[in-house]
């Protein structure tokens, strides 16, 4: 049976399509095991390839996330594009909880989460203004995030006591070291080179390695979410949407099938 040149095209499309939305349904759970083994197999000395590991539909870990930035960084930090009333209808956080543990005295739910720091005063205490974390996620990634979270070290000769491997000479102090404890980077000698090893242990901090481990994965997870807040949605449209242009297009060819029958 002779097939025109439409009906090749029409097939192609159509196998194309099918695969697209196998690697859409299918993508969401290779992320999620690969994330889960990178992050389980990282050592001390490749800090850089650790990986974050989170998940934006797991509600509970950004209900906690949301509490570890109000408590620690809501201080300096702004969140200029999130409302907190858009925060607590995506967490699930009853209306009483968020009146009564998110928002500050005499701020309404519909408020953007702003810094309580004057740009003038964070200018003359840490030569900046700290940063707007709105879209940081976006822009740096959440692994950027996590790594810069878990590297911070003493260093007496900053000015604020401590830097970090992921962003040397930071202007931000180590606002979560009373969590960690404090610790020290150890170098070795490869060739004529001094090359990072691991970190050395200071001071105990109030939680355990795995307990700070979770709070900084809640955290960053929380800093994804609000990068784009609607990502689950548009994600689970997506699917949808590649479902649709695959009927469509079986439909399409069809009627071309139809209209064509009768030209040789």
């Amino acid at each position: 049976m002779h097939t025109s040149p439409w009906e090749k095209v029409a097939r192609g499309a159509a196998g194309l399509l099918l695969l697209s939305a196998l690697m859409i349904v299918s993508g969401s759970a290779l992320a999620e095991e690969s994330a889960g083994s990178e992050s389980g197999g990282s050592t001390d000395s490749d800090w850089s390839h650790w990986h974050a590991g989170n998940d934006v539909k797991n509600i509970a870990s950004l209900q906690r996330g949301a509490r570890n930035f109000l408590n620690y960084c809501a201080g300096c930090h702004s969140l200029k594009y999130e409302r907190y009333s858009r925060m607590a209808q995506d967490l699930e956080i009853p209306p009483d909880l968020e009146q009564k543990y998110f928002l500050p005295p005499g701020t309404k739910d519909t408020s953007y989460i702003s810094s309580a720091m004057p740009a003038g005063d964070a200018e003359t205490w840490f030569g900046k203004a700290p940063p707007d974390l709105s879209l940081m996620a976006r822009e740096r990634g959440p692994d950027y995030l996590y790594q810069f979270l878990k590297t911070f070290y003493v260093d007496p000769k900053r000015q604020t006591g401590a830097n970090n491997m992921r962003l040397p000479s930071t202007a931000m102090p180590d606002v979560i070291s009373a969590l960690e404890g404090l610790k020290k980077p150890v170098y070795k000698t490869v060739g004529t080179e001094q090359v990072f090893d691991h970190f050395e242990q200071l001071a105990p901090g109030e939680m355990s390695a795995e307990e700070f481990d979770g709070f900084v994965r809640d955290t960053v997870n929380f800093l994804d979410y609000v990068g784009e807040p609607a990502q689950v949605q548009r994600r689970a449209m997506g699917v949808w949407v590649v479902l649709f242009l695959l009927v469509f297009t079986w439909l399409a060819w069809l009627l071309k099938r139809e209209y064509w029958k009768d030209v040789h």
